[in-house]
């Protein structure tokens, strides 16, 4: 498992809002959700010098939107969705999360267990989760990331 650690500015995702309490499934319905609706904010997100997108982002929180960790790692809000302009709002139907500034330990999402792996390894290593845990796909790559908040900066 190949983890790096990485700094990320506070940054705006712009997405469809769940929670855990909406039943198994429903992150996928989200996306489902996201994808089909995509067009209503293309011209929100952000983009690199090519035109290409940023990242996509499935961003978490704890039911008090302060961005803690999912309560039991079970229990939270989903927010699935591009990483936008600050500036962007929302359309009706959508939800902005501004995700705050975090150093974060990054590992390639490639195995189920990939979470409980990593932490296994912070809790060998004494490291604490500082905030909620962030799904990240690269839209140049498709790899699938995780990000581990362990300071707020």
């Amino acid at each position: 498992m190949n983890i790096e650690r990485k700094s990320k500015e506070s940054f705006t995702v712009i997405g469809k809002e769940g929670s855990t309490s909406d039943g198994e499934g429903f992150i996928q319905k989200l996306w489902k959700e996201t994808n089909d609706h995509f067009d209503e904010i293309e011209d929100l997100t952000k983009r690199d010098d090519h035109g290409d997108l940023v990242g996509i982002w499935g961003t978490m929180t704890d039911f008090s939107r302060s961005f803690k960790p999912w309560e039991d790692s079970s229990k939270g809000l989903y927010l699935a969705g591009p990483e936008c302009r600050d500036d962007a709002e929302a359309p009706e139907g959508w939800t902005k999360w501004v995700i705050p500034s975090y150093e974060y330990l990054v590992v390639e999402w490639d195995e189920e267990d990939t979470f409980s792996k990593m932490l296994k390894y912070m809790k060998d290593n004494d490291i604490s989760l500082t905030g909620a845990v962030h799904d990240f796909t690269s839209p140049k790559t498709g790899k699938n990331y995780m990000y581990f908040p362990v300071r707020k900066l």
